[in-house]
């Protein structure tokens, strides 16, 4: 089994559930008392938040790289950025390491195609949202994707970090999102991406009508493939 390097605490509360995913899903292929073997690099997500306010992704390019050097130097042969808006630098990052990057968007590309979805709406920070590091690794398979307008994308932006991100989970945001969720269906989204790793702790695929696609399992997955190979 290869060992994992996790790059975490962008939040707390979805790297944990990588964590239990991850181990689940190598135990659910090999059984008994088998587990990852994973090292977890934790941030303090305020030094992150307070990079990304600034707009200065190169050090938070920098805190990274130190990150995956320490992982790389611990044993990891693989990484992964627990975090969907970490995924801007993602392909930097990976030039500037010896080891493997397993990219978020290239693996819920592949799964959306399996799919046969062909225009997706995407949620997550206005990072996400509006920056083409995510789209762009859609568009590569053949999928079109549509966002929220403005005032729905700052929302979701804002509940992420100043909900979603300490683990509070509010009713009347969850209607907000379904609402968006459903607009952008109207307007021929044939799936949704989850393109946050929080926002699965607000919405499950039995709330919407189209497939939801949750990139935290779906990294998640694409590790353990990876852990196993």
């Amino acid at each position: 089994m290869k060992t994992l390097g996790l790059i975490g605490g962008i939040s707390w509360v979805s790297t944990a559930d990588y964590y239990k995913l991850i181990n689940e899903g190598i135990n659910e292929k090999l059984g008994g008392l088998n587990f990852a073997q994973c090292i977890i690099y934790s941030f303090n997500y305020a030094d992150i938040k307070r990079n990304n306010d600034a707009n200065d992704w190169d050090a938070t390019f920098l805190l990274l790289s130190k990150a995956c050097l320490r992982l790389e130097n611990s044993g990891a042969e693989a990484i992964l950025l627990c975090a969907n808006t970490m995924h801007l630098i993602a392909d930097r990052i990976g030039e500037g390491i010896n080891l493997p990057l397993i990219h978020i968007a290239s693996a819920t590309a592949t799964v959306i195609r399996k799919q046969q979805c062909r225009k997706v709406g995407l949620l997550g920070t206005k990072f996400t949202m509006e920056r083409d590091f995510f789209t762009s690794k859609l568009a590569a398979q053949g999928i079109d994707t549509i966002i929220p307008p403005p005032g729905d994308r700052q929302f979701i932006h804002d509940t992420i970090f100043e909900e979603l991100g300490k683990g509070i989970i509010n009713p009347q945001t969850r209607l907000r999102y379904l609402a968006v969720i459903g607009s952008l269906v109207r307007e021929g989204a044939e799936g949704i991406i989850l393109g946050c790793t929080e926002i699965p702790l607000l919405i499950r695929q039995e709330d919407v009508e189209v497939p939801v696609f949750d990139t935290t399992r779906i990294h998640a997955a694409a590790a353990v493939d990876f852990a196993l190979q």
